[in-house]
């Protein structure tokens, strides 16, 4: 391919930022309407740099004798900045622009670029041109001459899209990377508690318990698991001293034999003869 003007690059591979190819793009302050995109190009990409200084001095040459009286200013505005500087506000670029040349190229709402893919067949979809993807543009500088200032300018032709890329400045994210696959969203199992009853926060703790005897005369509140009462005693006759509680306990004393008072011998009958 030839070019026979010397204001025109074409660029290597360059990233695409905020891009507007397929309607123009309202003008600051009123301004007119106009296509237009912002080129990253690659520090390591010496040679497009290299070309875009030689089309910018052509340029320069062609504004001195064309508008600018034969006159070239001490000081020239570039439209090419440094990413890893400042604006000309002095905020620092975004970090895509890191490591990159930055440089905005426009053209009039009149003159709709052409977009094309690898094989040069024209790009329909809106959707495949995006902040981010991967291009090669031809470029145009040339000298303005506007409310008396004086500068370069770089203007838009046409545009080879070369591949995808994560989007910039926001772009809408992929379906895939919205919603994945399925099994991303598998049913996740019920949950199962433990096998132990945690103590609950605020609820009073139980006492332990042990497999030991009944302590007999222990202080009320704390009852042992599985403890049972003794049985009320038996009712025993009369004539019988009660029985005694707790362990040793000793077997009922047969009552004395009780004596006539007339003739002293004992009754043959136990008490009183019955």
């Amino acid at each position: 391919m030839s070019n026979q003007d010397p204001k025109r690059v074409v660029t290597g591979k360059v990233r695409l930022s905020y891009v507007h190819l397929f309607t123009p793009r309202a003008g600051l302050n009123g301004g007119e309407p106009k296509f237009s995109v912002t080129l990253l190009i690659p520090k390591t990409d010496v040679a497009t740099r290299q070309r875009i200084d030689a089309a910018i001095n052509a340029a320069i040459q062609e504004a001195v004798g064309t508008k600018w009286n034969g006159v070239r200013p001490p000081v020239i505005p570039m439209p090419i900045h440094d990413g890893d500087g400042v604006k000309a506000d002095g905020t620092p670029f975004s970090e895509e622009c890191r490591g990159h040349w930055v440089m905005t190229a426009s053209t009039q709402a009149d003159r709709k670029p052409d977009v094309v893919d690898i094989n040069l067949n024209p790009i329909i979809n809106q959707s495949e041109i995006y902040s981010g993807i991967y291009a090669r543009v031809s470029i145009r500088f040339f000298g303005y001459l506007s409310q008396g200032k004086k500068g370069i300018g770089c203007g838009l032709g046409n545009v080879q899209k070369l591949e995808d890329g994560q989007p910039l400045g926001g772009g809408g994210a992929s379906a895939a990377s919205d919603f994945g696959s399925l099994a991303d969203h598998a049913p996740v199992p019920a949950y199962q508690p433990p096998a132990y009853s945690p103590q609950g926060y605020g609820a009073p703790q139980q006492p332990p318990v042990y497999n030991q005897p009944p302590a007999y005369g222990q202080p009320q509140g704390y009852p042992q698991q599985g403890y049972v009462p003794p049985a009320p005693p038996a009712q025993q006759p009369q004539g019988y001293p009660p029985m005694q509680q707790g362990y040793g306990q000793q077997p009922p004393v047969a009552p004395p034999n009780q004596f006539d008072p007339i003739t002293g011998k004992p009754f043959s009958g136990g008490i009183m003869g019955l």
